[in-house]
């Protein structure tokens, strides 16, 4: 098992705090040898090499009497590091001179050889001076570098810095040490508050997510969070509904396949149990038998028109047709079918010579699926009307109303549902209760939209709009 340290925000905190200290210092450490560093033969050194080594070269010289003497190991030394020395006596004439550049003179006035302590890069040398201790005479000397070395003295009050010295120590230290707190706490809230989201996330995945206030600086995070858990909890929902009616659908379409192959069966056996039935009656049986088969055609037809409308295979051939004598001629076929032949149905329309832009096929699908839904689902003696006009938008608005039994809002809002079944199989077991999903998906795929309007008691109105997509004549 993993150590949780190793994921806690908090410890994250802590580790990068440590590293960005540790490259602070490296980079201080490199900055400071950056700028107060020179390279020399024996490797790198600080810039104030030049000046100990100028201090530190009279260990190799004495001057006694007037007479100058160096020590080898110095000369050998100013060659190594490719330097150049100038001797000067009490007058600032020059006694002795090693590698000297041409350029540079044989005698310095007090002025000049004070000015050329504080000298800066000059003719690719930067000069240092210093003198003789322990002789009688004055004796100065100047070493030339071929560095450029920076020179800046800073004055200050050292007795004020003497006494402020451990108090600025204190200060610095516990700036320091506050600063280091105040990180650590706050890595520790956030680390409290990161923690919180992670939970929060894992929680949601585990459906046992608690909604967090949203306020403070992570209050976007937090109306994330509670959006992302409704919008699951919703999808859950839905999920499960779906199952919930996939589930009674299967089960209701089974028991509608079911139906006809019972009676097809028995009469089937009936038939085939003797030969001596008379002609009348193998006709009635034979009817039942075709009535049944195609009832079973028409839901197999239904089921496979429906998964072709969700996949988008099914073959879609709009042309332009007047869609007055279209609708007229479908509901006429509905009145010679003699199922409802003795139904009041009414077809009346306000346009004559519309066209319109529909593949005749489908649209006839969905308008008969509506037509035929109002007839079978209410009393005989109920009247359906059929009305073609035209809104202010210039679309097509086709009507089919009838004056049965109407609809509850539960229902109307269900209604075009695929997987809710809200006709009876006793009522209607020529149907499969996929009409109205079907002229809902046929109606969506020309562009257009079904409106519904019912009340109990009054009856139902369905109105179909479809846009112009074509030109339009009328006679």
């Amino acid at each position: 098992m993993k150590n949780k340290k190793n994921f806690n925000p908090f410890f994250r905190m802590v580790l990068l705090l440590l590293i960005v200290v540790f490259a602070g210092i490296i980079t201080a450490i490199s900055l400071f040898y950056y700028v107060f560093s020179i390279p020399e033969p024996e490797g790198l050194s600080l810039a104030s090499w030049p000046q100990n080594f100028t201090d530190n070269f009279s260990e190799w010289t004495t001057y006694e009497n007037g007479k100058l003497s160096i020590e080898q190991i110095g000369l050998d030394r100013l060659d190594e590091y490719g330097l150049w020395i100038q001797f000067l006596d009490e007058s600032g004439q020059e006694i002795f001179s090693y590698n000297k550049p041409a350029d540079y003179p044989q005698k310095y006035s007090a002025s000049e050889l004070i000015s050329s302590k504080a000298s800066g890069y000059q003719n690719g040398y930067t000069v240092f001076a210093s003198s003789l201790e322990d002789t009688e005479e004055i004796c100065s000397y100047i070493i030339g570098f071929p560095y450029d070395i920076g020179k800046y003295m800073l004055h200050y009050n050292g007795d004020r810095v003497a006494r402020l010295s451990p108090v600025a120590r204190g200060m610095i230290l516990s700036a320091l040490g506050t600063l280091v707190l105040v990180v650590l706490a706050y890595g520790f809230w956030l680390s409290r508050k990161l923690s919180g989201i992670t939970g929060g996330i894992q929680n949601i995945s585990l459906r046992s997510y608690k909604p967090l206030e949203e306020k403070g600086m992570f209050s976007e995070i937090y109306g994330a969070l509670n959006k992302m858990d409704r919008e699951i909890r919703r999808a859950d929902q839905i999920s499960e509904e779906t199952e919930t009616k996939r589930r009674e659908w299967i089960a209701n379409t089974t028991h509608d396949l079911k139906t006809p192959l019972s009676p097809i069966k028995g009469y089937a056996e009936m038939l085939a149990d003797s030969s001596d039935k008379e002609k009348p009656t193998v006709q009635e049986y034979g009817s039942i038998i075709l009535k049944n088969i195609n009832y079973t055609e028409n839901l197999i037809n239904d089921l496979k028109l429906t998964y072709q409308l969700d996949s988008g295979s099914i073959p879609y051939n709009p042309q332009t047709v007047r869609i007055t004598r279209c609708v007229k001629e479908w509901v006429i076929d509905i009145i010679n079918d003699p199922a409802f032949e003795n139904r009041d149905i009414a077809f009346e329309s306000n346009i004559m010579g519309l066209n319109a832009d529909i593949d005749p096929d489908l649209f006839r699908r969905a308008v008969t699926n509506l037509v035929i839904n109002a007839l079978i689902h209410n009393a005989s003696d109920t009247k359906v009307s059929v009305t073609l006009d035209q809104d202010k938008n210039s679309g097509i608005l086709l009507s089919i109303r009838d004056n049965g039994k109407g609809l509850g809002e539960s229902e109307q809002e269900r209604l075009f549902e695929r997987y809710y079944r809200g006709t009876n199989t006793k009522e209607k077991p020529e149907g499969s209760g996929l009409g109205l999903a079907i002229a809902n998906q046929i109606v969506t795929l020309h562009g257009g939209k079904i409106t519904v309007k019912s009340q109990p008691g009054v009856g139902t109105e369905f109105i179909i709009h479809i846009p112009f997509q074509g030109e339009n004549a009328v006679n």
